[in-house]
């Protein structure tokens, strides 16, 4: 791909993603395609042909900060380089497709989470559209953000919160394969001039699934990647806008997995991270004439058990990659509560690639709380099934994420929150303050909370977790642990251990006690540690004694209040 008028300089486009792990595989996705079309990726937005924005659109805060970085990247390219195509992808575009283009006439494209693989094309008409505004009038980047924040607002308090419960899935039906819209301009008065209109490239209800013949250029150092299962989701969570934003799940196929995992592995990867919105229905749509129907922990079991022998589920994928060749852990990310079963815990167990950690996030134990939530688990299902994963896989690391202030939650139902907290002792703990998302059906319920009152919660919230933290951190004291090593530690990561995601709540605070770590050190993760979100392990080695992106056991000689710091073993 070459710039227009030109015959050796390739198109340069730069990419910036917000959000979750899954949008990361997305963004890889992008690039791999660009770079396949002949492409220049570049990391100088100033010097780019093109921008791509890949978005958030979690909660409020994940949204206002797409926005923000889209208005930032347009800023950008006014003052320096108008000719710039900026294109927006990714769950913002996804959640507000046809409103959108209306909002934001000064991004040259948007694009869907179906058209990652096609972004070639995109990129080249967005830079063709691009060349029909240039000269028009710079926009207010500050008064354009209170426009385009507040009138998203206004556009998901409009709407009905089930429309993506009322729809029909779109296989099967007519509209499938044929809901891409194309929005054009209004007519212009007599001697108007037309604007350019941005290209636009949004499927209504997403149904692209990535395989291993899909380009990929991963952004993760090399001896971790992401491997994503599945997208979409079948659950009606009455806070989550996800399904309506990634559709109903649907898994690759095995085979197709164990493909790209078997390539990773053999380009480095010592650690394989699986993803998707639920990680544990995976495998059940795949099976003939199924129903989304089953995401009750019952009758999910009852379609599990109903299975025919050689049916494809997580077991028959973690036991396959396990036995892949080669030193190195699977981890399994986003599973939900109400699809665990007893062949799950047992095949965990069996499999020794598949590091000691559950992400199993619960969002609240109080059984009104949960009821609200739409969680269709109650408070004894949870109690029962962690008490049956710790009995089943002994040593295991359980990573859990809460919901505070959630629309009618007592003090009553935040205390049996508390006290399950102190009570579990999870390793790994994160928590959100609700966030009220307009068009779900949690956004229209009456109780809803003041700020303050759900901040408050969420400090009383990690200050019960930090003291679990503290407990659960000294108890590795002494222990030899396999960590997988990340790099030499820089002066700022030994000062903070501040770490943000939008799913998995504000997980750690400033670590005062981080001042002890002096000297060189090396950082490093274990079983216990998932990338980015979870704990560290320092260790005090000299510089370039431990191989980076590979295993070492070392022991552990004390602890922060999140991280430890440990001393190779010899």
């Amino acid at each position: 791909m070459t710039k227009p008028n030109s015959s050796s300089k390739p198109v340069r486009v730069g990419l910036i993603s917000l959000g979750c792990a899954k949008n990361l595989v997305d963004a890889e996705i992008m690039l791999g395609s660009l770079l396949k079309s002949g492409v220049e990726i570049t990391n100088d937005a100033t010097s780019a042909d093109a921008v791509i924005v890949n978005t958030c659109s979690f909660i409020d805060s994940a949204q206002e900060e797409s926005v923000d970085t889209i208005l930032e990247s347009v800023e950008l390219r006014d003052a320096n380089q108008r000719g710039q195509a900026v294109i927006v992808s990714g769950c913002l575009s996804q959640r507000f497709r046809e409103e959108l283009p209306k909002l934001m006439p000064e991004v040259d494209a948007f694009m869907g989470i179906d058209q990652v693989a096609q972004v070639g094309d995109i990129v080249d008409k967005a830079i063709a559209s691009r060349a029909g505004k240039i000269g028009g009038q710079k926009p207010d980047a500050r008064s354009q953000r209170i426009k385009v924040v507040g009138r998203l607002n206004e556009l998901e308090k409009s709407r009905d919160w089930s429309e993506h419960e009322q729809e029909e899935s779109l296989r099967g039906s007519e509209k499938f394969g044929k809901t891409k819209t194309v929005v054009g301009a209004k007519s212009p008065s007599a001697g108007a001039r037309l604007p350019a209109a941005p290209v636009f490239e949004v499927t209504q209800r997403p149904v692209f699934i990535p395989d291993f013949e899909t380009p990929r250029f991963r952004l993760t150092p090399k001896h971790f990647a992401y491997l994503k299962i599945a997208e979409g989701c079948n659950h009606p969570c009455s806070f989550c806008i996800i399904p309506r934003m990634r559709g109903t799940h649907r898994s690759r196929a095995q085979a197709d997995i164990v493909k790209e995992a078997r390539a990773l592995l053999a380009d480095g990867a010592k650690e394989i991270n699986l993803i998707s919105q639920d990680s544990t229905y995976y495998g059940l749509d795949l099976r003939p004439n199924h129903s989304r129907a089953i995401s009750s922990p019952e009758k999910f079991s009852a379609a599990a058990k109903s299975l025919a022998a050689d049916a494809t589920t997580i077991c028959t994928l973690l036991r396959e990659l396990n036995a892949l060749k080669g030193d190195f852990w699977i981890r399994l990310l986003y599973t939900h509560p109400a699809h665990w079963t007893d062949e799950l815990i047992q095949t965990i167990a069996e499999c020794k690639k598949v590091a000691r950690y559950i992400d199993i996030p619960l969002q609240h134990i109080h059984g009104n709380m949960l009821e609200r939530m739409r969680r269709e688990t109650s408070q004894q299902y949870v109690v029962d099934l962690i008490r049956r994963i710790r009995a089943g896989i002994p040593g295991i690391a359980l990573r859990t994420t809460f919901i505070v202030g959630f629309p009618g939650e007592t003090e009553a139902s935040f205390n049996a929150l508390l006290a399950f907290i102190r009570e579990t002792k999870f390793e790994r703990l994160g928590v959100f303050a609700y966030s009220k998302e307009d068009g779900t059906r949690a956004g229209a319920m009456a109780g809803q909370l003041a700020d303050r009152v759900k901040q408050k919660r969420r400090q009383l919230a990690m200050a019960a977790q930090h003291k679990v933290a503290v407990a659960v951190s000294e108890s590795f004291v002494g222990r030899e642990l396999k960590v997988l090593i990340e790099g030499e530690a820089n002066a700022k990561q030994l000062q903070s251990a501040n770490v943000s995601s939008w799913e998995h709540g504000l997980i750690r605070e400033t670590d005062h006690n981080a001042s002890q770590l002096k000297g060189h050190y090396f950082v490093a993760r274990g079983e216990a540690d998932a990338p980015d979100i979870d704990g560290r392990v320092y260790i005090r080695a000299a510089k370039g004694a431990l191989p980076v992106g590979q295993f070492a056991t070392v022991k552990v000689i004390g602890h922060t209040d999140y991280d430890l710091m440990a001393e190779p073993v010899r």
